[in-house]
């Protein structure tokens, strides 16, 4: 197949780079218009509109809420008769996630100043999170234990897990993880309806603090719609990477990996760049040649076709550049010296260092976590971590001295605001001048 070409430096790139950057997430007016009314139904009806959207959209046959609730039972079981291979890479890769959440986590601090004030920050836990975790094309054991694990690091009280599933029946697969990482409930609803049920509660479903995990476009702008009732961890796009290579790689790794993120869906996004053109020929080649082993095939094609473009650079240093005004969501650096091009690097959600290293292993074990922001979002989103399950409580306690000190700063600020009792409230505590 015949992959679109781009060539920086060329009057024309900035344009081809701009439409290659769109954002192909579908916050199209018609789903904004029909989350918001799936939203306001289980708002206002709760369990009897979740049922009526998860026959709709999931389980036509569905009995009642009760048979959207998985019993405890169920997860245990699930974690005992998946296959012994299964487990124990759950097991792993949980285990590895949690390693790496353990240093993430944020703790108490405080200083005493010049006046004998105490000013510091207090973390806690948030009482009850809700995960989504997709369940349309694929299921997705490791996005269970990609939100999980670091909530429960965090300290999370309960986790909550909402995942559809099309006919009624959850993957053991996803059932095994959610009891590996510790979740307390799991209902097997999906879409708009799941978010508002954990936004809002449900006679069955509990409200949440927080709202996190990937999922469609109707996930997304449910997310979206119900931020500020519930904190949401970010609205997810499309998956993406951005392959940057010198052309000492083996071609066949290199295809591959882009097939690793095309065949997520056909709105992925793969690009590679490099400063040598005979490189980006043996890739496209190879990709012609492996595509059709993938059983998968169909999706990351359309993907190729929609959303890929192999990028020829006059060097690293404009790659860096490319990268930069890309924000991808995954960044390889299969170059000679990855830690030097990384150096230059602002703007990714996960960088994955040297030839070997390939993003599949952040998907699932690698440690760090795989909800990355997306949609160059990375510009000022975060990786999801221990601190998306923390907040924070500021500490002030002022002695008689500080009181003082800064009460006669604060009633100066208050008067010049207008704003009197402000004001007279500092100064009540200010100690009398010695004659």
């Amino acid at each position: 197949m015949k992959l679109r070409r781009l060539r920086a430096g060329t009057a024309d790139f900035p344009a081809a780079l701009a439409a290659l950057m769109a954002d192909a997430t579908e916050f199209t007016g018609e789903v904004e218009r029909r989350v918001a009314q799936i939203l306001a139904a289980v708002r206002r009806e709760g369990d009897a509109a979740v049922l009526r959207y998860t026959r709709q959209f999931d389980t036509p046959d569905v009995a009642d809420m009760q048979a959207l609730c998985v019993p405890p039972a169920a997860l245990a079981e699930a974690e005992a008769t998946v296959p012994d291979a299964l487990r124990a890479a759950l097991a792993a890769a949980a285990a590895r996630l949690r390693t790496y959440a353990e240093h993430q986590r944020l703790q108490d601090w405080s200083y005493v100043d010049e006046f004998g004030n105490r000013l510091g920050q207090q973390v806690r836990p948030l009482d009850r999170v809700g995960i989504y975790a997709p369940g349309g094309k694929a299921a997705y054991p490791s996005s269970v234990l990609m939100n999980a694990v670091p909530a429960r690091v965090a300290g999370v009280p309960e986790v909550v897990l909402c995942v559809p599933a099309p006919g009624g029946v959850a993957p053991p697969a996803v059932l095994a993880a959610a009891a590996i990482a510790g979740v307390d409930r799991v209902f097997l609803i999906g879409g708009a309806q799941a978010v508002g049920a954990l936004a809002y509660g449900t006679e069955s479903v509990p409200a949440v603090d927080k709202i996190v995990g990937p999922g469609n476009s109707y996930v997304a702008t449910a997310k979206r719609q119900v931020f500020g009732r519930v904190g949401i961890d970010m609205i997810a796009g499309p998956s993406e990477i951005v392959i940057v290579c010198d052309g000492g790689s083996d071609p066949d790794w290199t295809a591959l990996d882009l097939f690793a993120q095309a065949e997520h869906d056909e709105q992925a996004r793969a690009l590679l760049i490099s400063p040598d053109a005979a490189y980006l020929d043996a890739v496209e080649a190879a990709i012609g040649r492996l595509l059709p082993t993938q059983p998968r095939a169909p999706i990351i094609r359309a993907a190729l076709e929609g959303q890929t473009a192999l990028i020829e650079v006059a060097d690293l240093e404009e790659a860096a550049a490319v990268v930069n005004r890309l924000a991808p969501e995954h960044l390889e650096l299969a170059v000679a010296e990855p830690s030097d091009l990384a150096a230059q690097i602002r703007h990714a959600g996960a960088i994955f260092l040297g030839r070997h290293t390939a993003e599949a292993v952040g998907d699932y074990c690698a440690g760090p976590n795989h909800v990355l922001p997306t949609g160059r979002s990375a510009r000022f989103f975060s990786p999801l971590g221990v601190y998306d399950f923390q907040k924070r409580s500021s500490i002030i306690q002022c002695s008689a001295e500080g009181a003082t000190a800064l009460g006669r700063i604060a009633a100066i600020l208050a008067t010049a605001e207008g704003l009197h009792a402000h004001a007279d409230s500092a100064a009540a505590r200010i100690a009398p001048a010695d004659d």
